[in-house]
């Protein structure tokens, strides 16, 4: 069927379903009714708003088990992982934007920045930016971009979702739930357009501001084509995270972090852990851990809720982390620990997790983004060396500290160049709804959740009102003369000389002027 695209378990290999395959017209006619659309949406009281939109949150709470079995079939996750950072983070990010939302559109007056001018009163008024696009990734396909639909359309703007094709079903499970809320016609639009022409189709489009969260190298792109037209663009792109395990760190809870953090969803997360640097006292000790805890990974398709790790959810990505393997390898590397992989030879896309050591950054699984279930540990013995060997990358999405010690661990903390650094966690903030989310260097520009990812989906609009508008005219307006020149220059030695002699005299040449805002000339 040439108009749809078909869906697939990357376990399995069965079909899961098809999605309408839309073109490059259909995507204009749809920005062009959102457009319509909006600018009533926009009309509507922010209480108007939230109260559609919490309809979304009952449908998926209704539905959360079938959602995330959809999630873990279309995507490899464990429906655990589905459920838990997913399914309810997406409950709890509605209700967070929903509690929220009057206050992060309230106008902010601003207060007078000098006295002379205290007759001009300003604020700050948030616009919603009219269509935006959103360009959503496979690893996450439901939490990702459901908090972006959910702030673009509290904040009054239409919203055009193109979900990854590698997850249709999951899109199409996202479309139904938001479907539920019976917003009007046009406000929510779901287009499925193949990756490779969908970021310049939104640019070709109008599109009024566009959301992309992947990889580097399409963000890249994404940003010279946004360039053209000066579209705003907000960026999450990789990760290469770092992870400084202290010397007095609790060896079973960072151990423990770094399993989940490192090989959650199969590694395949931005904000994962892929590289652990490990103070020496504490190495032994935390590496007995690790590798018990790996080789009793229960790394299988999940049938009985007991598979602790699925499967790669492209054969393109498991190749990337296989080739990352070998380079490491082939430069001096040993696999530390590993995890069994599944008996049953007919499932695919099954990697098992890895622990690699002896590791360097001339390997290109600790320069570059793996995306998958490997993680590299070094040693070091001060913490300078630490910092400088987490900073060492072109990337800076998040990372952590792991410590007993808070004022150590903020001190660090402030010293990784990354867009969040948790300490004694990792690979949770994007579940803290309250809490920013983006990076530093190449991780991408912009942030999304929390307050700062609200503001993303308006413009400022600042007004400033005169509040004497009886006075003829401003004080520097013209006609110019000497006496206004050496008045302007008395108000400078008025408010900032260090002498009284010219602040007086300042304030006898101003005074001289200071009618003329009252007088017709």
């Amino acid at each position: 069927m040439n108009n749809q695209t078909e869906d697939f378990n990357p376990a399995t290999g069965e079909s899961l379903g098809f999605s309408k395959l839309h073109s490059v017209d259909e995507l204009v006619e749809m920005i062009h009714l959102a457009e319509e659309a909006q600018k009533l949406w926009k009309e509507y009281s922010v209480a108007e708003r939230i109260k559609s939109v919490l309809k979304i949150r009952e449908y998926i709470v209704s539905n959360a088990d079938k959602i995330a079995e959809i999630i873990s079939r279309d995507n490899g996750k464990t429906r655990i992982d589905a459920l838990a950072t997913e399914v309810l983070p997406a409950a709890m990010g509605i209700s967070f934007y929903c509690k929220n939302a009057k206050r992060f559109l309230r106008d902010k007056r601003l207060g007078s920045g000098n006295i002379f001018l205290i007759n001009k009163r300003s604020k700050i008024v948030r616009v919603p930016y009219g269509v935006v696009g959103i360009i959503s990734p496979w690893n996450y396909p439901f939490s990702i971009p459901l908090a972006e639909v959910i702030m673009g359309l509290l904040a009054g703007n239409a919203v055009i979702l193109k979900t990854a094709s590698e997850t249709q079903m999951v899109g199409l499970a996202l479309k139904e739930a938001v479907e539920f809320a019976n917003l009007p016609s046009g406000i929510f639009n779901f287009i499925n357009l193949p990756g490779k022409i969908a970021g310049d189709a939104f640019f070709d489009s109008g599109i009024n501001k566009l959301f992309f969260t992947g990889s580097v190298a399409v963000g890249k792109y994404l940003m010279g084509q946004a360039a053209k037209t000066l579209t705003p663009i907000c960026l999450e792109l990789g990760g290469n995270d770092a992870m400084i395990v202290c010397e007095d760190a609790d060896p079973y809870r960072a151990a423990m972090g770094a399993l989940w953090a490192g090989f959650q969803n199969a590694g395949q997360s931005c904000g994962g852990v892929e590289r652990i640097y490990v103070h020496e006292k504490i190495y032994e000790s935390f590496m007995n851990i690790l590798k018990d805890k790996i080789e009793n990974l229960h790394v299988d398709y999940d049938t009985d809720f007991n598979s602790d790790m699925g499967c790669m959810t492209t054969e393109r990505q498991l190749e990337i982390v296989r080739n990352h393997i070998e380079d490491a390898l082939n430069k001096g590397a040993n696999v530390y620990a590993q995890s069994k992989t599944p008996k049953n030879n007919q499932l695919k896309n099954f990697h098992p997790a890895v622990v690699l050591t002896n590791v360097n950054h001339n390997m290109i699984v600790m320069r570059d983004e793996t995306f998958g279930p490997v993680v590299g540990v070094m040693k070091f013995n001060n913490y300078e060396e630490a910092i400088i060997l987490a900073n060492d990358s072109y990337l800076g999405l998040t990372g952590s500290v792991w410590t007993k010690n808070q004022n150590r661990g903020e001190k660090i903390a402030k010293q990784i160049k990354a867009g969040v650094v948790t300490i004694n966690d990792h690979l949770m903030s994007h579940g803290l709804v309250e809490t920013p989310w983006g990076g530093f260097k190449e991780s991408g520009i912009g942030r999304t959740h929390g307050e700062m990812g609200f503001d993303e989906m308006t413009q400022p609009l600042t007004i400033v009102k005169d509040i004497l508008p009886f006075v003829k005219k401003n004080l520097w307006w013209h006609p110019f003369n000497k006496n206004l020149y050496k008045g302007l220059k008395g108000l400078i030695d008025l408010l900032y000389s260090k002498k009284l002699s010219l602040k007086l005299n300042g304030l006898v040449n101003l005074l001289k002027i200071i009618l003329r805002i009252f007088r017709k000339e």
